[in-house]
C-alpha cells in the first residue's frame, strides 16, 4: 500500500471526477494506445481497472482524511500499463492537492 498525504479534505466524488476527466486522456497520450480504463466507485473506494485485459482492479484508492490509501494489484506490479497509470496518478494527486503538494507518507 502507498499512502499519499494531500494536505486537504477531498471527497470521493472529487477524486472520481478528476480521475474520470483526466486519466484516460493522459494514459492514451503517454502510451499511444486505445486502451480505455474503467474508473468507478466501489463501496468507499475508487477503482481503476481494464476488464478486457486484467482480472480485478489495477488500483484501488480510499480517502482517509487528508490521506489517499492506494492499493496496487500485486498481480500487475511490473506491467507497463500499471506503471504508466501509477505515474499519471501521482501527477493527478498533485493537481488535487493544489498549492499544498502531495507527499508520500508510506510506500510498501
Amino acid at each position: 500500500m502507498k499512502i499519499i498525504n494531500i494536505s486537504r479534505t477531498l471527497t470521493i466524488e472529487e477524486l472520481l471526477t478528476h480521475l474520470a476527466q483526466n486519466l484516460n486522456r493522459l494514459f492514451k497520450e503517454q502510451r499511444g494506445t486505445d486502451i480505455n480504463l474503467t474508473i468507478k466507485q466501489v463501496d468507499e473506494a475508487v477503482e481503476i481497472s481494464q476488464p478486457d485485459m486484467y482480472e480485478g482492479f489495477l488500483f484501488s484508492i480510499v480517502i482517509n482524511g487528508h490521506e489517499l490509501w492506494i492499493t496496487r494489484s500485486e498481480h500487475y506490479v511490473d506491467d507497463v500499463n500499471s506503471l504508466t497509470i501509477e505515474s499519471i496518478l501521482n501527477e493527478l494527486f498533485e493537481d488535487l492537492s493544489g498549492d499544498h503538494g502531495a507527499k508520500i507518507s508510506l510506500e510498501g
